[in-house]
């Protein structure tokens, strides 16, 4: 299998494709654990079925896949999650597209209700990506979007209730004291990360049927069992990003993927989509013959809003301006002959004695002029040097096995 849900004990070390990584925790809890896909591809785990026992809700099936109640609901329109009829086969999507961010630290994508963890690689430069469902904050109490870090780390914490909270509750018939101690009517659960946005947690609950929804103030709830072991796991200063992507575009091989999510609003304003971006990107790296047939599937998928990554269509095989060593990006140009205009006037008057290709990437649907790869970070500096003084172009150094660019950018 692409994926596994593997239990995490003291001392207990899960083999991950040949990779060991160390994870410490004191009680049986349950993860999402995959393989770091490498620079250029983006999907990890897979799609599986299984089928519903008497007992089951679509719930109780969730949580033994670690999924949350948005992802099973979505993925099984038409099941009755309380009543599902025993052996009726269930989809279970445990297949993602990472979102478009930096595979550092934590990412939180707030459409999908699902937070990714990268730790950091071990010492070979081998990595794996953990993920876990969320829930997040309700309507008129949004998380927010942005960029933070773990600035504390706290183990049976107290809740100190925001003012704000303790009017509501009052005024629904439900006062609550100042703080509530830690216990099991604790509402951030056992374990808890403080976000550098003043107010703002990844916590546990003790309500677990709210993961996958918009139910908390603005806070991140996970699972117990999964907050165990992210608590174990970072460290103050970790990195935190929190995106909205609902709708995902992803590499795999020559493959590309759509991962469609409904888009979240919040009292009543207009509900934010990247979608157009993500159209707009799929434009650029599909040739004008098919790109018509490409959009018209993309925008089915789109509509579908499963939570499943679904193939959209095969990139054509383009030269690839890749490998080990540093690059210079030139300059992304919404048109590609723009572009092969820029790229066509480096050629000619540079001498670099190395490649220059423009080439399309899929998560920002521009083509982009790169000059590389150079087998030392310090050439690709000077040739960076060089161009500026000869030619008053300007160039962006960066490690060529992570620029993530996929194909030949087509006119």
């Amino acid at each position: 299998m692409a994926y596994f849900h593997a239990c995490f004990r003291a001392g207990f070390y899960i083999g991950v494709a040949l990779l060991v990584y160390g994870l410490r925790f004191s009680v049986p809890a349950q993860a999402a654990v995959f393989p770091l896909p490498p620079p250029g591809s983006d999907l990890v785990g897979e799609v599986i079925t299984v089928r519903a026992r008497a007992e089951d809700t679509l719930l109780d099936i969730a949580r033994r896949h670690d999924l949350g109640y948005n992802e099973i609901i979505a993925a099984n329109p038409g099941v009755d999650p309380w009543l599902p009829e025993p052996g009726r086969e269930i989809v279970v999507p445990a297949r993602f597209v990472l979102p478009s961010a930096p595979r550092e630290g934590i990412v939180i994508n707030l459409a999908e209700m699902r937070l990714y963890y990268f730790p950091p690689p071990q010492r070979d430069g081998a990595g794996v990506v953990m993920t876990f469902p969320i829930g997040i904050g309700r309507e008129g109490w949004g998380t927010p979007l942005g960029k933070t870090r773990i600035v504390e780390k706290k183990r049976d914490p107290a809740w100190v209730v925001p003012e704000s909270i303790r009017r509501e509750r009052a005024a629904q018939g439900d006062p609550l004291p100042p703080v509530v101690p830690p216990g099991p009517d604790n509402p951030l659960g056992r374990f808890a990360l403080r976000l550098g946005m003043p107010g703002y947690l990844i916590h546990g609950t003790n309500k677990p049927f709210g993961v996958g929804r918009r139910i908390s103030h603005g806070c991140i709830r996970m699972y117990p069992e999964d907050i165990e072991v992210l608590f174990e796991e970072v460290e103050p200063g970790t990195p935190v990003r929190i995106v909205d992507q609902p709708y995902k575009l992803g590499r795999e091989g020559n493959a590309l993927y759509l991962e469609a999510h409904e888009p979240i609003g919040d009292h009543g304003a207009p509900v934010a989509s990247n979608l157009p971006q993500v159209m707009g990107a799929l434009a650029a790296v599909v040739g004008s013959a098919q790109r018509e047939a490409v959009l018209m599937a993309a925008m089915t998928t789109a509509s579908l809003h499963s939570g499943v990554p679904r193939r959209i269509t095969t990139l054509a095989q383009g030269r690839e301006a890749s490998g080990a060593g540093w690059m210079l990006q030139v300059g992304a140009f919404s048109s590609g002959a723009n572009a092969e205009r820029m790229a066509g006037t480096i050629r000619a008057v540079a001498h670099l004695e190395v490649p220059v290709a423009v080439e399309a990437r899929v998560d920002d649907g521009f083509c982009h002029v790169l000059v590389g790869p150079f087998d030392r970070r310090e050439t690709a500096l000077r040739a960076k040097t060089r161009l500026a003084a000869e030619q008053g172009i300007e160039a962006h150094v960066f490690p060529a096995d992570r620029h993530g660019l996929v194909s030949a950018c087509l006119p």
